[in-house]
């Protein structure tokens, strides 16, 4: 999925911030529960603004769930899928490769991958 890079033009810093896990309820001094969060591990984040401000923009943007969910109304199926767990890889064209390059401290490294969180809604119309 990525591959060490040795001539770049695009670089990222990558920023390591802690990964919120499912909600509690604890006690505080005064005895009181408040719901919080519990870390429950880290995430890693590759901070790419530099590269998004002069990324040419879609055209065809994803629809807001809102009017997705207008779309949805009056249908008698609709299919959720969530991309095997929520995960999808999309092949990046090598030429476009070296623009997610990253900086950590094992080296400077590039995508072979897009890698997403991504959930489809479909709808089908009625048979």
């Amino acid at each position: 999925m990525i591959y060490p890079i040795a001539e770049y033009e695009w670089i990222s810093a990558i920023h390591v911030v802690p990964k919120m896990g499912e909600a509690t309820v604890v006690q505080n001094k005064e005895g009181k529960l408040i719901p919080t969060r519990v870390q429950s591990g880290w995430r890693v984040c590759i901070d790419y603004r530099k590269l998004n401000k002069v990324t040419k923009k879609d055209h065809f943007s994803l629809p807001f769930m809102d009017q997705m969910l207008e779309r949805l109304v009056g249908r008698s199926h609709y299919c959720f899928l969530d991309g095997n767990s929520g995960y999808i890889y999309v092949p990046i064209a090598p030429e476009d490769q070296e623009k997610t390059t990253f900086t950590c401290t094992f080296g400077i490294y590039a995508f072979r991958m897009m890698l997403f969180n991504v959930m489809l809604l479909l709808h089908f119309k009625d048979v």
